[in-house]
């Protein structure tokens, strides 16, 4: 099973946000790190050095599929694990996510309680 001790996680709702952060680092018990958008997301990606990153589908500007690519071109991210979160967990949906490459897809809204446990049955 891959380590993970810093998670970073991009999404544009505030609440999102802070509802993750509380679930990663007080049940899961890692370091996160947020970002609010794509642009931000690549950059603390690249300063951060991010085991996981959790990243919301649906963004103004960049949005997740976008920002996925862009994660994988960098050599720092090109390797990170990257779950998708998204309310729209269609089959077609999912399989598309994970043909570019994650590891997983988590839907939303998601159950704080168990958040981490669903990241740790998506990360090998």
């Amino acid at each position: 099973m891959a380590k993970i001790e810093k998670v970073l996680l991009v999404d544009d709702e505030d609440d999102i946000r802070t509802i993750g952060q509380l679930s990663l680092s007080r049940v899961g018990g890692w370091k996160t790190v947020l970002a609010s958008s794509g642009a931000e997301a690549l950059e603390k990606a690249g300063q951060e050095g991010p085991d996981l990153i959790l990243l919301d589908v649906m963004m103004p500007g960049m949005d997740g599929p976008t920002t996925f690519g862009r994660l994988r071109a960098q050599p720092a991210t090109a390797n990170t694990p990257i779950i998708f979160m998204t309310a729209k967990v269609q089959k077609q949906e999912v399989a598309r996510y994970l043909e570019l490459g994650a590891v997983g897809v988590i839907g939303k809204p998601f159950d704080p309680m168990t958040l981490p446990q669903e990241i740790r049955r998506l990360v090998p």
